[in-house]
């Protein structure tokens, strides 16, 4: 499958919402599928500035995840376990885990996202890239990492101009925070499942 999809490689846009890995993802599982949202694939970039112009860092998340997702600017859930399932009120589920609701069955949920850049890295700032897309990880899902989750960042580097592993740290939390909110955003209802995107205004 590695093989077809490097075939399959574009330099097209990056489809977003429903599809690939996407297609079935949902998010806020706490009270099962009749009342989960509908998630997908999102993608962001990232550009550094000044002495760095040029320097860019993208993310791409499939998110699949147990827990809601918040908007980390207005700090406000905008996907997640609903009340009921003709509920449009959000649950809190990181609230209701603290006050004893059980998380679910492993194996059902994973955050899977790759960060890129066109710096150059060695391998250990490679780790350290992946290390802070996490951080965006945590700033989106909540809860995130949990032992129902299978979550993964992973971090490519291709280009050959070396620029502060820190400030691409920085850089790749923001992309992947912004990836997470866009695959929640442009999903769809699909299967039953409502989405953002088809959401009256």
């Amino acid at each position: 499958m590695g093989y077809e999809a490097a075939k399959s490689a574009s330099p097209e846009a990056v489809a977003e919402g429903a599809v690939g890995a996407g297609t079935g993802a949902t998010v806020g599982k706490l009270g099962g599928m009749g009342r989960a949202m509908k998630s997908g694939i999102g993608s962001a970039t990232v550009s550094l500035s000044g002495k760095w112009e040029g320097i860019r860092v993208s993310a791409l998340a499939a998110v699949n995840a147990f827990g809601d997702v918040r908007d980390p600017e207005s700090g406000e859930l905008i996907a997640g376990c609903r009340e009921s399932a003709e509920s449009g009120e959000f649950v809190d589920t990181a609230a209701r885990m603290k006050m004893g609701a059980k998380s679910g069955r492993p194996g059902e949920n994973t955050t899977l996202v790759v960060v890129a850049t066109n710096a150059l890295l060695t391998k250990v700032e490679a780790g350290k890239l992946a290390q802070s897309g996490g951080i965006g990880m945590a700033r989106a899902i909540t809860p995130v990492w949990t032992t129902v989750d299978g979550d993964v960042v992973i971090a490519l580097s291709a280009g050959k101009r070396s620029a502060p592993v820190n400030a691409l740290g920085v850089a790749a939390a923001e992309a992947v925070t912004a990836a997470i909110v866009r695959a929640v955003r442009l999903a769809p209802t699909l299967g039953g499942v409502p989405g953002l995107k088809s959401a009256a205004p």
